[in-house]
């Protein structure tokens, strides 16, 4: 339910920017990509070419091909249901996949992802119903997200059986911002990913030759 505030913050900002409240809805539907379509309001503002925005919301979604890559062998094999995982795949729909138990089967997974769909899509609604009929502030909302991210973060902490990969981020992240705090985000994805590469955890099995 977290997406509720924070698609209400994105409807809302669509709206007023100058779009129809039916648009910020059809983006939710059809693109599904928080971050991004927060992204999208300042570039639509702007007027700037459909292409331009198109590989801005690449760049900011390359982190989810290290979720798609990590969920291969838990997607189901039916095609709509593995397609639409592979569309919905957000930060939270995947956090919260990651610590569903083995054994899942397919409708649970795809109603874990509709339903937070579902929510996003509300959410947007209101908050561009809102924005069309008031002219009122939203603040203080935007704050749902650091909240959101916070509460996943303890779910998949306590459901790992080592604390070494949270502790691992947060290094990465130090070591980034020290470095370069403007690129801070990107570096820590690759100094984790470099480490997922090369560490292996005590009693993990290495791979055959």
């Amino acid at each position: 339910m977290g997406y509720v505030p924070l698609g209400m913050v994105f409807g809302f900002l669509f709206v007023q920017a100058g779009a129809p409240w039916w648009l910020a809805v059809t983006a939710s539907v059809l693109v599904f990509a928080g971050a991004a379509q927060f992204m999208m309001v300042p570039m639509l503002a702007a007027g700037l070419p459909l292409a331009s925005i198109a590989v801005a919301t690449l760049v900011v979604n390359l982190r989810h091909i290290f979720y798609g890559l990590s969920l291969l062998d838990k997607l189901p094999k039916q095609p709509m249901a593995r397609w639409y995982l592979v569309f919905a795949l957000t930060d939270e729909t995947y956090s919260v996949l990651t610590t569903l138990p083995p054994g899942t089967s397919t409708r649970q997974m795809v109603a874990v992802a509709l339903l937070n769909q579902g929510w996003w899509v509300l959410g947007t609604l209101l908050g561009a119903l809102i924005g069309a009929q008031a002219q009122i502030a939203l603040t203080g909302l935007d704050f749902a997200l650091a909240a959101l991210f916070a509460v996943l973060a303890v779910e998949q902490w306590r459901s790992a059986d080592s604390a070494a990969p949270l502790w691992v981020a947060v290094v990465s992240y130090a070591v980034a911002w020290a470095l370069m705090p403007q690129q801070a985000l990107l570096i820590a994805i690759g100094l984790s990913v470099l480490a997922g590469m090369v560490w292996h955890p005590p009693g993990a099995k290495e791979p055959m030759p």
